[in-house]
């Protein structure tokens, strides 16, 4: 057991609080500071927390001292605010000019360069995924079905996509019928990206949905996640089923996942690295 108290940095969505239950059922403490507008505040209440604004680097910094955090994890979505809202303090306008040009590059480098702050600063950066070992993907089918032929041809196209578009830091996701390309993942999101499909009617239907990480991702601050939202609107968009990476996919209440996914009718499937290397 760790003598020092577990920081979560919570953006929006359950997995923070999925992630402080797992930690105190590990035996460790855990404080979490909920990102103002981000945060999921009901869900975070029954652990001791702070609600602080993203841009208040000195108030979050002397909130993990305080509470005696030497690690500290990065979970839950967080949408990159205008320069207007972020309103830094003294602290934050120190650390905004530290991350320099970073702000301007895609996420990862700006997450990159905000681990490298945070470890500046004497914190240790853990990844959620060395806790969350159970509702990490595994590979193959997690539920009743399995990709089709067709299914297979549109899972390589969208890997192709999403490891040439690897190097402009955009999206996880990649929507894929027929060969074709139906969207690729920006600022929204999956869920939203999914929300478009919907609109992208075709004869027949069909197709996948991919969540791969990109090339060099630092997987401790932006792990691809897949939860209920996710089946769900990938049903609505008529799928055939989603595709994800083993061991680098994060499921938000797992075993929901694979039941809503068999009622849809769904496959749910984890494909190895090494068959995404061939596409």
């Amino acid at each position: 057991m760790l003598a020092h108290n577990i920081g979560i940095l919570a953006g929006g969505g359950p997995l923070p609080a999925e992630l402080a239950l797992k930690l105190t059922q590990q035996g460790y403490q855990v404080f979490i500071i909920g990102f103002q507008g981000f945060a999921e505040a009901e869900l975070i209440k029954k652990y001791p927390h702070r609600l602080i604004r993203l841009a208040a680097a000195g108030e979050i910094l002397r909130a993990l001292r305080a509470h005696n955090c030497k690690d500290i994890i990065l979970l839950g979505p967080v949408k990159r605010p205008s320069w207007r809202d972020l309103r830094p303090d003294a602290e934050g306008t120190r650390i905004l000019a530290r991350l320099g040009k970073a702000i301007f590059r895609g996420d990862d480098g700006l997450l990159s360069s905000i681990i490298s702050i945070l470890e500046e600063e004497g914190f240790r950066v853990r990844g959620a995924h060395e806790f969350l070992n159970t509702e990490l993907s595994q590979e193959g089918a997690l539920g009743l079905l399995e990709p089709s032929l067709s299914a297979w041809e549109d899972i390589k196209r969208a890997a192709h996509i999403l490891t040439v578009m690897a190097p402009l830091d955009v999206g996880q996701a990649c929507v894929v019928r027929n060969g074709l390309a139906l969207a690729i993942e920006a600022l929204e999101g999956t869920d939203k990206m999914l929300e478009r499909c919907r609109f992208l009617d075709q004869e027949n239907c069909g197709g996948i949905l991919l969540k791969m990480p990109k090339l060099g991702q630092d997987l401790r601050a932006d792990m691809p996640t897949i939860g209920p939202m996710t089946i769900k609107n990938a049903a609505l968009a008529k799928l055939d089923g989603i595709a994800f990476i083993a061991g680098k996919t994060l499921f938000s209440h797992k075993e929901s996942c694979i039941k809503a996914a068999d009622e849809e009718r769904l496959f749910l499937y984890g494909l190895s690295d090494s068959l995404i290397k061939e596409c």
